[in-house]
């Protein structure tokens, strides 16, 4: 079966997992790997794309071979897996496929998840890069990409999410996340204080080394920040980027950044839309700091996010809510959505495709509602988009 079909056909959620099998897999398959790269693994609620982008542009530009893992994507699968500069190929995807298949058999392929299958692949991939970047999915200690050995764990800032997977307070959930750590530890700045102190417990039952962060800027940086016109917390995870190729002295050149796209993330689509895959509370805080005045929030989100709280955020921002319809299985229904607007007492109605442009737009709420735009035909003003 072509991978295409096969990842298709395996499910995006489930409400349980065997977390052995994916160890048992790589068992499998690490013998293989010709040589295993260094390895930074990014795990945290908020920031992981951006940070690891970053991280991955600098480093290839400098000349390294690096690959960088994250998810989901937006549009395709390809985004996922990124090679020097590039999103991978369908023909690398597919010999990487058959390679895999062969590796660990049917049985074994079909009983993964559809986020264990990629992050094996995307392993094997990886395997003669010098620098590989893989970003953890909505866990730490018992996600896939807990199955190989780190030079360094990043934590970027943790938040109330995926509550029924992680914990349910913040204490639960940063235990979770930062239990995945082995040798190093870098902590990003954190909005909750006990995380830091949960932080340096873990590193030391594990005798790890924590470093944090430092919320002065490295020189250079606010200037090409601002050039870009990057919120804040871009800003800030490019800082945590830089610290992180600081560590394991990587080479760099800050004016590389210039050239890093971080489509997605507070991204000028035109000049009157802006899109951003941010979903929870915390990337609502960001948004309400980024934004320099009200605009249409074209929205939706999954149903197992506080979508009130994060719209009362939102709400001195926001002129009205547009309503876009997403294809998922755990979206939230029209009703629900509408009730909570009621109740924080922001207008709204159903996105019929149509741009003013006159308004400024804020495409938020998840990577589906980013994808549900993009795909929708929209009738945009005669600018093009940028």
């Amino acid at each position: 079966m072509n991978f295409h079909d096969f990842i298709t056909n395996k499910p995006l959620y489930y409400d349980k997992i065997d977390h052995t099998r994916v160890h048992l897999a790589y068992g499998i398959l690490f013998p293989d790997i010709m040589h295993p790269p260094k390895t930074i693994h990014i795990v945290g609620t908020n920031g992981k794309g951006s940070t690891g982008r970053i991280l991955a542009h600098l480093a290839y530009k400098s000349g390294a071979n690096v690959g960088h893992f994250s998810s989901p994507h937006i549009l395709k699968f390809n985004e996922r897996i990124w090679l020097n500069g590039e999103e991978i190929s369908d023909e690398i995807l597919e010999t990487a496929h058959h390679r895999l298949w062969t590796l660990l058999g049917e049985l074994l392929c079909h009983n993964l998840s559809y986020f264990e299958y990629t992050t094996l692949l995307a392993l094997l991939i990886f395997e003669e890069c010098d620098v590989l970047v893989l970003e953890a999915g909505l866990g730490g200690e018992f996600d896939a990409t807990n199955v190989c050995d780190k030079a360094l764990s990043i934590i970027t800032p943790i938040g109330i999410d995926h509550q029924a997977f992680l914990g349910r307070t913040i204490p639960e959930i940063a235990t979770t996340k930062i239990n995945s750590i082995t040798k190093q530890m870098l902590l990003a700045p954190q909005r909750y204080p006990e995380i830091e102190a949960i932080a340096y417990e873990i590193c030391k039952h594990k005798k790890a080394t924590l470093f944090k962060s430092p919320t002065v800027l490295k020189t250079g940086l606010e200037a090409i920040g601002k050039a870009k016109k990057w919120a804040r917390y871009l800003i800030q995870n490019a800082n945590v980027a830089l610290e992180a190729l600081e560590i394991l002295e990587i080479p760099y050149r800050i004016e590389d950044l210039e050239t890093v796209e971080l489509f997605g993330r507070f991204y000028p689509l035109t000049p009157n839309i802006r899109i951003d895959v941010g979903h929870n509370v915390l990337a609502s805080i960001e948004i309400v700091k980024a934004l320099e005045e009200k605009v249409v929030l074209i929205y939706n989100s999954l149903d197992d996010k506080d979508y009130r709280l994060v719209l009362e955020t939102l709400k001195p921002k926001v002129k009205r809510v547009e309503i876009i319809a997403i294809d998922s299985q755990r979206a939230s229904t029209s009703t629900a959505i509408e009730e909570a607007l009621e109740s924080v007492g922001l207008p709204y109605r159903h996105f019929d495709g149509t741009i003013d442009e006159n308004e400024k737009y804020l495409v938020f709420g998840s990577f589906y509602v980013v994808e549900a735009f993009l795909k929708r035909e929209v009738t945009l003003p005669s600018f093009s988009i940028i």
